[in-house]
């Protein structure tokens, strides 16, 4: 171990001898967390702003939109239900088991790692916390080496926020998080790329560690003739180009026959232009690729079909102007991996049936759009395609409802959360039975000997249940 990594052994330690304290049990402790991390956040929303943008260009509005505000929104609705969602659920016992009683209490697991990305590295790193916290369990937050700005925040304030008894920052790179899975944690929430997803999986067996991977995918749009083309482009172009394309639910292409994408491309640029004009590169809207590796990568991608929006780029503040590509071959290296930035091909497929067999050849994806106002359409693409998340006539939109389960399908993850999810997540729901000794009710028809009497009256039970 080196100087950065040897004390995280007694760190995960430190923060186990608080949870088998009972520090983090308590509705009150787990309800002043949830009060200390709001007032964190809003209280020093400037700091976070301003990190955000040195990361990723992102403007204060949509740091507030997409990160802070949506932070704040889900501790709301976590104080709001964390008593209901606390409280044992009574449940039915059968009749050859009376008299007794039956509940599920749910209870933390213990202590947890939240492994971080660096696309929304302020919301993305807290929000499964939210979860982790309200269920009472001691929490190891690993926010993303590669925004450095937020990290660093992150580092400083949170442990002064928080109960250092129970939560902890570790800032680095791989041999940080390498030698936390060295450790045994009772849950691992990992948000990130499929690759490293498995390297997770795989630390994870080695402790029977219970695992969460939010992963991503190629998310496909569907877009027809019956679909309203100005507001479609102006929706498409919005769900896209967020954060720079920067987003693991974002549009990653569109499919359609010819002649609506012919009609689809210039909706697209009017839509590009009504939401960004046309100086993209000085407008504080609209962010920057996160580092030079990711932005060489995306460069290569523009010659993989003919430029219909944008295309320009600059590599000295790693500006990539939304670009739309047209005629793109669907074997094109575009179409291979997932693209994660404000590059969006326009991919042909002869009708209906085309499309729903062109995304059921890939692996399953984060979420699927789909732009038709046609109920058949509609249902086809409910019941014949599995995604993380399918809506209709809107992208990304889905994550604001908390009701709703977020996570993935096969290669886009495993595990769901948000809202009571969160909680769920990070709790094990114990099942309590309680049965009296008096009458006992055991001897006389479960227990040996089994008598003639016994037998006829198992026999006499499960003629009642054919």
């Amino acid at each position: 171990m080196s100087e950065h990594t040897d004390r995280i052994p007694g760190l995960v330690a430190g923060l186990r001898h608080g949870f088998e304290r009972g520090v983090t049990r308590p509705e009150s402790w787990r309800r002043e967390q949830l009060h200390r991390l709001r007032a964190l956040l809003l209280e020093r929303g400037d700091d976070f702003e301003r990190a955000l943008r040195e990361d990723l260009g992102k403007s204060g509005t949509e740091a507030q939109l997409t990160e802070i505000g949506f932070l704040v929104t889900e501790i709301d609705s976590a104080l709001r239900h964390l008593s209901r969602w606390m409280r044992p659920e009574r449940v039915a016992v059968p009749l050859a088991a009376q008299p007794a009683s039956a509940r599920i209490v749910p209870e933390p697991l213990g202590v947890v790692l939240v492994i971080a990305p660096w696309n929304y590295p302020l919301m993305l790193a807290l929000s499964p916390v939210i979860g982790a916290l309200a269920a009472g369990n001691a929490v190891v937050i690993k926010p993303s080496e590669l925004a450095p700005a937020t990290s660093s925040l992150l580092g400083r304030l949170v442990p002064d926020a928080l109960d250092r008894r129970a939560v902890a920052v570790v800032e680095g790179g791989v041999p940080e998080t390498t030698a936390l899975l060295e450790q045994r944690f009772d849950h691992i929430f990992y948000t990130g790329n499929g690759r490293v997803g498995r390297i997770v999986a795989r630390a994870a067996a080695e402790h029977l560690t219970p695992i969460t991977l939010e992963l991503g995918g190629k998310s496909p749009v569907y877009v027809d003739e019956t679909a309203p083309l100005a507001e479609t482009a102006r929706r498409i172009a919005w769900g896209k180009f967020m954060n720079a394309g920067q987003t693991c639910v974002a549009p990653d292409y569109v499919l359609g026959r010819p002649e609506v994408l012919r009609e689809l491309a210039p909706a697209l640029e009017a839509a590009v232009h009504e939401l960004y004009g046309n100086a993209t590169a000085r407008n504080p809207d609209y962010g920057r690729v996160v580092n030079d590796a990711q932005f060489e990568r995306l460069v290569g991608y523009l010659d993989d079909g003919a430029v219909e929006v944008g295309g320009g780029f600059d590599a000295t503040i790693r500006h990539i102007a939304p670009t739309v590509l047209s005629g793109v071959p669907r074997d094109a290296p575009v179409m291979r991996d997932e693209i994660f930035g404000p590059i969006l091909p326009l991919v042909e497929v002869a009708d209906l049936d085309d499309a729903l067999d062109f995304v059921a050849a890939r692996d399953k994806p984060l979420a699927a759009y789909v732009f038709s106002e046609h109920p058949a359409t509609r249902k086809r693409w409910e019941q014949e395609t599995s995604s993380g998340a399918l809506n209709f006539g809107v992208p990304v939109l889905h994550l604001v409802a908390p009701e709703l389960p977020f996570g993935g399908v096969g290669e886009s993850g495993m595990g769901a959360y948000h809202g009571e999810r969160s909680f769920r997540v990070f709790s094990h729901e114990k099942p309590v039975l309680t049965k009296p000794f008096a009458p006992d009710t055991l001897g006389s028809t479960i227990m040996p000997p089994y008598t003639a009497q016994k037998s006829r009256l198992v026999r006499r039970w499960l003629r009642r249940l054919m």
